[in-house]
This record gives structure tokens, C-alpha cells and sequence, in this order.
């Protein structure tokens, strides 16, 4: 089941799943609350995202966050572990284009503490669905760099593509650097999980 909760710092109800089948995660959008967790998890793991990724790490970040899932191109869920509610991680989907395109961008990031245990690989799977089937999304792109081995191997196990090679692509954190371009695409996915092409989940 993945939870969706449309606009950012609002303050919903913990909604309750008896599934005993349900994975070890949930996504929803951030709010306000999260600012002291979400930026202490993000200011814990700032070395080891350093190379790869930029994150919010104060308050004035946090709340251009905030501002940002409001946008209509702009789509954030937390990585959410449901035995506790602990923040985990996150993925943006950004760029949203619409018309002909159908497209966006994916970014993501989990806490240090979090890396390795397989949470993001099951939280991937529930993003899928919002972009394809919440948000009828064509594409998405997720630029990575190469040597980002755990972020690639993510990727690739949700079905994702290498399309190409992009030098010093994008600015991370003072420094230009080069990253390769994967994608996935709607009709790939709905292939993937024995979906007809252009029916949904819902």
C-alpha cells in the first residue's frame, strides 16, 4: 500500500495498515514536523553523501523543501520504516514535465545509519507507482554518478537503463561532476510487474 498525502507541512493522521504482508517501509510527503529528525538524519549522514548528493541540513534549507514539494513539478515522499515511524531516506521527483513529454527526474538519499539494509530497494518499488501510476508519468531519469555503486545497483534492480554519459553534469557540493544517465519508462515497469500497457493499479 503506498500513502499519499498531497500537500507538504500539512499535519495528517497516522493511517494504519493491518496487512500483515505489508514491506518494512511506507512513503509519505514531508511536513513541518519532520524539520528536527529529517535535518538531523541529513546532517549525520553529511559525509557520507558529500560526493553524491546534496540534502537539507538547517532549518532555512528545510523549509525551501517545504516550499518546493508545493510546486506542481515537484514531488517529494520520506522513506518512512513502519514498525516505528523513523525517517529512513527520501526521493524527489523533480522537473516534472507534462504535455508531450510525460517526464520527470528522480533523486534520492538514505541515512547513513540506514545504508545497506535493503529499505530503499523496497521503497523504490512504492515511488514507482506514485510517478507511473499516481502521477501517469511517461520517464524517469535518475542521473548517477559512476562511481556511486550502491545508487547504480538501486537503479538497476528497480529496471532502470543506462542511456549515456553526461560530463560534469551537475554541481555537487562545489565540484561539477560527471554522472550517467538511467531511465526507466512506464510501459517497462507495468511489463515488469504483468501489466498491460497504459492500465493501472488503482
Amino acid at each position: 500500500m503506498v500513502r499519499l498525502w498531497r500537500r507538504a507541512g500539512s499535519e495528517p493522521p497516522r493511517e494504519q495498515d493491518d496487512n500483515p504482508s505489508a514491506g518494512r517501509v511506507y512513503l509519505r510527503v514531508p511536513r513541518a514536523a519532520d524539520e528536527q529528525e529529517f535535518v538531523s538524519l541529513m546532517r549525520s549522514s553529511r559525509s557520507f553523501h558529500r560526493q553524491w548528493a546534496s540534502a537539507p541540513t538547517d532549518s532555512a534549507r528545510f523549509l525551501a523543501y517545504l516550499q518546493d514539494c508545493n510546486r506542481p513539478d515537484f514531488e517529494a515522499r520520506l522513506v518512512c520504516r513502519r514498525s516505528d515511524d523513523r525517517i529512513l531516506g527520501f526521493f524527489n521527483i523533480s522537473q516534472i514535465t507534462r504535455g508531450s513529454l510525460q517526464s520527470a527526474y528522480l533523486g534520492y538519499a538514505v541515512g547513513e545509519h540506514y545504508a545497506g539494509q535493503g529499505y530503499m530497494s523496497e521503497a523504490i518499488e512504492l515511488l514507482l507507482h506514485v510517478a507511473f501510476v499516481e502521477l501517469e508519468l511517461h520517464r524517469l531519469e535518475a542521473n548517477i554518478q559512476p562511481a556511486n555503486e550502491a545508487s547504480r545497483a538501486l537503479a538497476m534492480r528497480a529496471g532502470f537503463k543506462r542511456e549515456g554519459f553526461s560530463p560534469r553534469y551537475l554541481k555537487i557540493n562545489g565540484r561539477w561532476r560527471d554522472h550517467e544517465r538511467w531511465a526507466l519508462l512506464a510501459d517497462d515497469w507495468r511489463r515488469a510487474h504483468g501489466l498491460p500497457e497504459g492500465e493501472d493499479l488503482r
